[in-house]
C-alpha cells in the first residue's frame, strides 16, 4: 500500500492541513565554533538523522530572553551560528526541508530582505518569533517581518510560534493566521492539558470564524537532568508539580521523561484525532550530551510509529 503523503511535498501537506507531519528541530552550533568542528557536527547530525522517517529539520534562532525573565539563567547565553548561514553553508546533505526560525527583532528591514529574497521557497521555509518581552528594543517587529514577507516573498511558507500556557492563545494564533502563517510550533510542551486547552480553543475559535484550522506541531523534548528541567522552567514552560516530583526522585530521569514525551505525545494525538484538528509533532535536540542527543533520535522514531508512518512504503 502506498501512503499519497510520501509523494507530496512539505508545503502541499501543510496547506492541505494534513496531520501526522514530523520534524526534528536542532540549535546551529556556537558562533565561536571552528569551521572544521562545525563540519564535523553537521555530519554527525546528519548520520543520526538519516534514518529518521521526518518531514523536515526545524533550525533554531537563538536570542537573549533575559529581559524577559529576571531569574538568573540556569545555562549561560551563548550566540549561536545564523541559522540561515549554517543552512546554506553546511547542510548541503540535507536534500528535506528545513524551516528556519527568525528572531526578526534581532535583525534589520534590509536583512531580512535579503534573505526573503534569496531563500529556496520550496526548500525553506520560516517561522518568525516576536520579542520576548513588549519592552524589549527591536530592529523589525513580528507584525513589520510579516508584512515584508507578504510583500516580497509571499510563496515562502510562514510558520508562527504558539506559547500553550499562554492565556488567550488561540486568538494570537488566529491573529498570525490571518498574517499569513500556514502552521503553527509549539514551545515544549510538558503539560498536556494546557496544549489541549489551546488547540480546542484555536479549533472552535476558526469554526465560529470559518477559518481552516492550520496544523500546529506539538514540540516535545526529553529531559536528562533537574538543571535541563530549572532552563525549561526558566523560558516559561509549565512543568506539573507531580511531573517535576517524579523527574526528580526517579533513579533515571531521562528514561522518566523520555516515557512522559511519548505519553503525551498519545494523549495529545487521540485528542486532536478525535477533535479533527490537523497536527505533528516536532521532537526537540538542544542538548550536546551525547545520551540526550541518542534518545532525542529515539524518541523521533517513537512517535514516528504515533502517528502511523513506521512501515510506511
Amino acid at each position: 500500500m502506498v501512503d499519497d503523503s510520501d509523494s507530496k511535498p512539505f508545503r502541499t501537506l501543510v496547506t492541505d492541513a494534513e496531520s501526522g507531519l514530523l520534524l526534528f528541530g536542532i540549535t546551529p552550533p556556537r558562533l565561536s565554533t571552528a569551521p572544521e568542528r562545525i563540519r564535523e557536527i553537521t555530519e554527525a547530525t546528519l548520520g543520526r538523522l538519516a534514518d529518521l522517517d521526518v518531514d523536515g529539520l526545524a533550525l533554531y534562532d537563538i536570542d537573549d530572553e533575559s529581559d524577559r525573565n529576571p531569574a538568573e539563567r540556569p545555562f549561560p547565553y551563548l550566540p549561536t551560528m545564523d541559522p540561515a548561514a549554517y543552512h546554506s553553508e553546511y547542510l548541503d546533505g540535507w536534500d528535506r526541508p528545513a524551516i528556519i526560525y527568525r528572531c526578526v527583532g534581532k535583525y534589520s528591514g534590509d536583512e531580512l530582505r535579503t534573505w526573503l529574497r534569496t531563500a529556496d521557497p520550496d526548500q525553506v521555509h520560516g517561522v518568525f518569533v516576536g520579542a520576548s518581552s513588549k519592552g524589549k528594543p527591536v530592529l523589525t517587529s513580528l507584525s513589520e517581518a510579516q508584512d515584508l514577507r507578504r510583500d516580497i516573498r509571499p510563496e515562502l511558507l510562514l510558520g508562527g510560534v504558539a506559547i500553550t500556557e499562554r492565556p488567550e492563545e488561540h486568538l494570537r494564533l488566529v491573529r498570525k493566521q490571518e498574517a499569513g502563517c500556514a502552521y503553527f510550533i509549539s514551545q515544549v510542551v510538558y503539560n498536556a492539558d494546557a496544549a489541549k486547552s489551546m488547540v480546542s480553543d484555536y479549533f472552535y475559535g476558526c469554526l465560529e470564524r470559518r477559518l481552516t484550522p492550520k496544523p500546529v506541531f506539538f514540540t516535545l523534548s526529553v529531559c536528562g537532568s533537574m538543571k535541563t528541567l530549572a532552563f525549561l522552567k526558566w523560558l516559561g514552560v509549565d512543568v506539573p508539580r507531580w511531573l517535576e516530583n517524579s523527574l526528580r526522585h526517579a533513579d533515571d530521569t531521562l528514561a522518566e521523561s523520555y516515557e512522559h514525551c511519548v505519553a503525551t505525545a498519545r494523549d495529545l494525538a487521540a485528542f486532536c484525532r478525535k477533535l479533527g484538528m490537523p497536527f505533528g509533532f516536532l521532537v526537540e535536540s538542544v542538548s550536546i550530551r551525547k545520551v540526550e542527543i541518542e534518545a532525542s533520535v529515539a524518541l523521533a522514531g517513537e512517535l514516528s510509529r504515533v502517528l502511523g508512518r513506521a512501515g510506511r512504503v
